[in-house]
């Protein structure tokens, strides 16, 4: 009962974790202003909320079932965790079967991303910490930002033909300063010329490079999260068998 309650309460304060960052995510992009309350359901911080809600919700029952010895919450609770275990070996065993088009996907979103940089905060915010993290320009090279209204070539402007900050190998002015015009008509410039001022490399590759690094890591991790839901099942499942046989011996 111990462990059980130790693990819940554990995934409890993530769930509510993860809550508060969504909900703070809402606050700070005032999604509740009167001018902005009725975008609110395509906001991608809701995923956070409802996440963090789902998590902390499904563990505070089993947490309350185990310790209260509460035969119907233990039965949602394991109910829920079934579900959750069979979900995520469906999704991956789905991703394995369509790792070869997966790319293409990512290709698509990214290049969604970048055509509405200017106009979606989200997918911007996204787009930056992408290209920042993986030192990457656009999906596939840095070209790709022709795809953007404001960063084509033909559109009036200072931003035509250039790239974002976010692209540049040195955003800073002497380690201070953030140059928000380093990327100015960088897509004009030939790729030798180019590599001093921003990254060549499209983030896809940088993805895939990622991921390969990284590759035990995430199948660690990801074994580890299934284990420990197959794990807690299988205690509740003892847990509400013992309850059971000790009101049936009474």
């Amino acid at each position: 009962v111990f462990g059980m309650f130790s693990v819940n309460l554990l995934f409890t304060v993530l769930g509510l974790v993860v809550l508060a960052v969504g909900l703070w995510g809402l606050i700070n992009k005032e999604s509740f202003a009167q001018e902005k309350i009725g975008q609110i359901a395509t906001d991608p911080m809701l995923v956070f909320v409802a996440l963090g809600l789902l998590l902390s919700t499904l563990c505070l029952s089993g947490c309350v079932g185990a310790l209260r010895e509460n035969c119907c919450l233990l039965r949602v609770f394991s109910a829920a965790v079934l579900v959750l275990v069979t979900a995520q070996t469906l999704v991956a065993i789905v991703a394995y079967t369509l790792q070869g088009q997966i790319e293409g996907y990512l290709r698509s979103g990214m290049l969604v991303a970048m055509a509405r940089y200017q106009d979606d905060l989200d997918l911007r915010f996204i787009t930056d910490e992408i290209q920042i993290g993986l030192q990457c320009c656009g999906a596939d090279n840095y070209r790709d930002w022709e795809i953007n209204m404001y960063y084509n070539c033909s559109a009036p402007g200072v931003l035509s033909c250039g790239v974002p900050a976010t692209c540049c190998v040195d955003p800073l002015e002497n380690g201070t300063v953030w140059n928000s015009q380093c990327g100015v008509g960088a897509q004009q410039l030939d790729e030798f010329s180019a590599q001093s001022v921003i990254f060549l490399g499209g983030c896809l590759g940088g993805m895939s490079r990622w991921i390969e690094q990284h590759a035990g890591l995430i199948g660690a991790v990801g074994i580890v999260l299934l284990g420990v839901q197959i794990v807690t099942l299988f205690i509740t499942t003892r847990l509400l068998d013992n309850i059971q046989w000790s009101k049936a011996t009474r």
